[in-house]
């Protein structure tokens, strides 16, 4: 054999010590970053991306050497090694012409086969292929850094991104604190958002500080899948402890009379002279028997414990119970203003608290026609930004929008949702088979909730929702809280 086994080639394509050290090369850039190095989730987080990032780097670095030229240049290698010396001589000039395309080790070939009586030289063929894997060898190794060096180059930036959005959120001086969002945040910073879209984030962040009363509506709504409680749940029996009082004689709170006895401990003195005497002390030990020595009674309180049964409802589970939120906006010209402020800021808090509990949160937003948005998905915070953006205009008609919720909630992971209607409810009063469906609905731990921001909505329309809201501050209210 003239040279190495390229199976050794393959052995080092499969090397990952290269894609270890730039590994540990992230994670310590990675912890120098402020947000990483003071909260315990963010820094969990970036370790998990850096261990997928590992994955799909050994992946690339691997395709990157799989290249035609080299791959034609590795097999015409392996053929060459079990080649002796006279085959070699007799075929290095076929041998040129296919390396002068595909291999940069051509130049150097091609000055040692032409050297000065270089084919009289023995020795040629198996210097030739030690040179030769050398130089494949080499081409490996740079193709893996340069590879690996812009997929790390990529992977920094990418944190820098994801890290930069979270301290944004952070920024936007919410109602949810940012690390215990963190996770599902974490997945929805893939996108970059510009100026703009932060900014109009902020605005509906600053007017909830303002109108706290729209925050305390989306924190009831939050919380109402867990506190109410289902009819339909069987009742079964828990057992428990309890403690009460009864008068004991063991007790010695008390003294309350004298009796006979054969407690030593509360012996009356004058029994004791039976032991004096000598002749009188087997009455002594004869009354202790009979139990008849005078004691003193005492009586007093102790605390006893005992099992006992009660009927409760069946423990509900939360996790289950708390459905996504379906939020219908009311997108009509009606709805300009100040209106249009509050159901947008109220659909801003309702994402919050949908991502501090690991629900979706699906937005439909309607006036003649609609559009949705999901907000909790991968690039939710854009969509977020989109939705915040959009102009209001248009009329009313609430009847397609609830109808593309429905068809939502009949989605198996959109059951037991919380559908929240925000308008001012100036339209005409829902079809029965609509309010059929929705009852339907009702059965099946769906909940309806109405939010209506004008004293002139239709009372008809109200009939269909388990809780209704109003808010409707005046002028002067409203200045006072934007000052």
């Amino acid at each position: 054999m003239l040279g190495i086994d390229a199976l050794d080639i393959a052995v080092l394509l499969a090397d990952t010590e290269m894609v270890e050290a730039a590994l540990h090369d992230l994670m310590g850039r990675s912890q120098l970053m402020p947000m990483v190095e003071q909260n315990k989730k963010i820094k969990s987080l970036v370790r998990s991306q850096l261990n997928r990032w590992k994955k799909k780097a050994s992946v690339k670095v691997k395709q990157a050497v799989q290249s035609e030229d080299l791959q034609s240049e590795l097999s015409l290698y392996q053929e060459v090694i079990h080649w002796n010396e006279r085959q070699f001589l007799s075929n290095i000039d076929d041998l040129m012409a296919k390396l002068e395309p595909i291999s940069t080790f051509y130049l150097e070939a091609n000055r040692l086969v032409n050297g000065n009586n270089a084919r009289l030289n023995p020795m040629l063929p198996h210097f030739f292929c030690h040179q030769w894997y050398k130089c494949i060898i080499e081409n490996v190794k740079q193709v893996q850094e340069e590879t690996l060096e812009k997929e790390k180059q990529q992977q920094l930036d990418e944190l820098y991104q994801r890290l930069e959005m979270l301290k944004q959120m952070d920024n936007l001086d919410t109602h949810q604190d940012t690390a215990s969002i963190a996770g599902r945040l974490w997945d929805m910073t893939s996108v970059n958002l510009s100026k703009t879209d932060w900014s109009v984030m902020k605005s509906q962040a600053d007017f909830l500080k303002k109108h706290p009363k729209l925050q305390e509506i989306a924190e009831t709504l939050g919380r109402m899948a867990k506190q109410d409680p289902d009819p339909n749940e069987p009742l079964q029996y828990t057992q428990g402890i309890e403690f009460e009082e009864a008068l004991s004689q063991q007790a010695t709170d008390d003294i309350v009379g004298i009796h006979e006895s054969n407690d030593l401990n509360k012996l009356l003195p004058n029994e004791l002279l039976f032991l004096a005497y000598p002749e009188l002390e087997v009455v002594f030990y004869k009354h202790l028997i009979d139990k008849r020595l005078m004691n003193y009674q005492m009586q007093g309180k102790v605390q006893s414990s005992r099992k006992v049964k009660a009927m409760e409802p069946h423990p509900a589970k939360a996790e289950e119970d708390t459905g996504p939120f379906i939020i219908c906006v009311d997108a009509s010209g009606s709805m300009r203003g100040f209106p249009e402020q509050c159901v947008k800021a109220m659909a801003f808090a309702l994402m919050q608290i949908a991502l501090a509990e690991d629900r979706e949160c699906f937005v439909v937003l309607f006036s003649t026609d609609f559009v949705t948005y999901q907000l909790t998905k991968q690039d939710g915070l854009r969509e977020a930004s989109d939705f915040l953006s959009y102009t209001f205009h248009g009329g009313t008609d609430l009847e397609p929008a609830i109808n593309a919720a429905i068809k939502k909630m009949q989605i198996s992971e959109y059951q037991q949702a919380d559908l929240v209607v925000l308008s001012d409810f100036i339209a005409p009063k829902q079809s029965k088979e609509l309010i059929k469906q929705v009852d339907e609905l009702k059965l099946k731990k769906n909940r309806f909730h109405a939010i209506s921001l004008s004293k002139y909505g239709n009372p008809e329309l109200m009939n269909i929702f388990d809780h209704h809201w109003a808010y409707m501050p005046n002028m002067t209210q409203r200045f006072i809280k934007q000052k």
